[in-house]
């Protein structure tokens, strides 16, 4: 039976939308992966360049709001963010929840390059994170 796993975040336009690129990269048919924000804000245009950076296109994902996902019986919550987890709405379900609080890159002050850099080490926080999560748990 395929896994579902949900991935909070605040806004669901950068931390969730690299976490469920990577969750999909490395599940493969194992998990289907879902993310949604408890605001929508789009999908963050750096996000999707860096993470095409390494391979993985996510300009198809759309920002989505956690009440889409009420009737869904998640396996897993993975909150990237403490604001997500404070605000995550109570799910009646057997789901196990996981927290990890990754910087926000959208945050990122600086020259384009600085803000690229940071961009690209919150990926890459993000990458280990996905890719320990999988062989752990799926």
């Amino acid at each position: 039976m395929t896994k579902k796993v949900l991935v909070l975040c605040t806004g669901n336009s950068c931390r969730s939308q690299i976490t469920e690129g990577y969750l999909r990269h490395f599940a493969r048919q194992k998990a289907e992966i879902l993310s949604a924000g408890v605001e929508t804000h789009g999908v963050n245009p750096k996000a999707i360049a860096t993470m095409k950076e390494d391979g993985i296109d996510i300009s198809n994902h759309s920002s989505n709001n956690i009440d889409e996902y009420r009737n869904i019986d998640f396996d897993f919550v993975i909150t990237v963010c403490d604001n997500a987890k404070e605000r995550c709405p109570f799910f009646s379900t057997k789901a196990k929840k996981f927290h990890h609080n990754f910087p926000d890159p959208a945050k990122a002050t600086g020259t384009n390059e600085e803000i690229t850099e940071e961009f690209r080490k919150v990926r890459q926080q993000i990458k280990a994170y996905c890719e320990s999560f999988v062989s752990e748990n799926l």
